[in-house]
């Protein structure tokens, strides 16, 4: 099923619920702070993992927010689940070895396949340790079947936040890159959400933590 959401609105997630797109209403009405927000179309395509270091003067700008924006149809919509025993070792033969206890963090994922966009509201909580990958950042979606290990495809912002729930939301555009180079290339070169949306099982999303490299929490994208 199809769903909508507008530019304006996106940074307003952070202060809902993280249930799946496919069931929000409008979020016109919500009020937040000025700065809070992302200009979408002002970002170049490519740079997803700075969303949360919001330049001064974006988000509460009303001029770039006129009301005739173009609405976002999401082609899909994806609830993940990712939860420490999911987590696996190895890549030749991979095996569950857990991830972070107590961690636990929900994605929830807009898909527009004709634009090449997904939209994210990353909600971790129970985390310990720093965050730590070779990647640009350690909050990925990574192409490999369950119980499998492959490339991080996407790297997102991660979660911040003061307590014990932290978040991350925005909007990344294609082109892609992960900071990750492997057989001479970027891991996020040439990919495409339409990926995901042709073959979400072959997918997963992850974090990971200094105190579990490997992954804090993992969780296979629902087929």
């Amino acid at each position: 099923m199809k769903t909508s959401i507008t530019l304006c609105a996106l940074a307003a997630l952070q202060h809902i619920s993280a249930t799946p797109f496919s069931k929000r209403q409008d979020f016109s009405t919500i009020q937040y702070p000025p700065g809070t927000g992302a200009n979408l179309h002002e970002y170049p395509p490519g740079t997803g993992a700075n969303l949360h270091e919001y330049p001064p003067g974006t988000g509460e700008n009303p001029p770039n927010c006129p009301p005739a924006n173009p609405i976002i149809p999401f082609t899909s919509t994806f609830h993940v689940l990712a939860t420490p025993d999911q987590v696996v070792n190895g890549t030749t033969n991979p095996v569950f070895t857990g991830g972070l206890p107590g961690a636990q963090a929900t994605y929830d994922f807009g898909i527009n396949a004709d634009l090449d966009l997904i939209c994210y509201n990353i909600r971790l909580s129970g985390f310990r340790g720093e965050y730590q990958s070779p990647a640009k950042t350690a909050t990925h979606v990574h192409e490999a079947a369950k119980g499998k290990n492959g490339p991080p495809r996407l790297a997102f912002p991660n979660p911040m936040g003061d307590g014990d729930v932290r978040v991350s939301v925005g909007c990344m555009q294609g082109p892609f890159t992960t900071g990750l180079i492997q057989n001479g290339q970027d891991t996020g070169t040439g990919f495409r959400v339409r990926q995901i949306q042709d073959n979400p099982s072959g997918f997963f999303a992850d974090l990971h933590s200094s105190l579990a490299v490997p992954g804090a929490v993992r969780g296979q994208f629902p087929g």
